[in-house]
Order: C-alpha cells, then structure tokens, then sequence
C-alpha cells in the first residue's frame, strides 16, 4: 500500500481496511454479540459466500474478529469481535448516526444495480 507522507500513516493504515467492501456492514452485524457464517451472510444478504469467507479471513488476520471451531457434528465456526473490533463501536455508530442525518433513501435509486467490486469480479472469473 501506498501512503502519504502527509497524513499520519497509521490513519491511513486504519482507513484502508475499514474501507474494504462489506468490512464494516460485517462489523456491525457482529457488534450485538457471536454470530455463526450462515447468520452473518443471512443478515448481509447481498454477499457472496466467497468474499464474505476473504473479508473473515481479512478481519480475523487484523485481529479485529476472532474465529472458533465449535466441535460437532456438524461442526460450526462462530465468529466474534475482539476487543479491538469491539473498539470500533464508536466509529460504526457515527457513521450510523451521519447515514441518518445526511444519506437520503433516494440515493439508494441512484446505486446501480449490484456491479460488482472489483474483489466480486476476480471472484467470479476464478469460478469461471
């Protein structure tokens, strides 16, 4: 990653992986407490099960998510924010709090219909 020597590197740092498609809307859905896969993706909804599995992989390398085997059968993943995800309840509610002051519904209609990032796109052309 490239940074610039003006701005502090850790905000930089910071910023480029709260930036990363559906990092944060994870984030948030982990925020009331454990979720399993299934559950997270089900209140995502729009997330193919392949980026939703990278951005876990992502968080739980950052340290901001933590994954546990729970033994089986079957055997299910349960995956929850660390003390240093659970630090960004502030910034996830502020950005919750601006979305409502200041984004209007209407620009929803202005959103193409799911174009994919760019992640989706190399995901896609890997499973064709």
């Amino acid at each position: 990653m490239r940074v610039s020597e003006h701005i502090c590197v850790r905000y930089q740092l910071a910023v480029d992986i709260l930036s990363r498609r559906w990092t944060t809307l994870i984030i948030k859905v982990l925020m009331p407490g454990p979720l399993h896969f299934n559950e997270i993706g089900t209140q995502l909804a729009v997330v193919s099960d392949r980026v939703l599995s990278e951005r876990l992989k992502e968080l739980e390398h950052k340290t901001i998510i933590s994954r546990t085997v729970c033994g089986g059968p079957p055997i299910r993943v349960t995956y929850a924010l660390t003390e240093k995800g659970r630090d960004l309840a502030p910034i996830v509610d502020a950005i919750d709090n601006w979305s409502h002051q200041w984004v209007s519904l209407d620009e929803a209609a202005d959103i193409p219909d799911e174009a994919p990032s760019a992640d989706e796109a190399v995901s896609a052309n890997d499973q064709g």
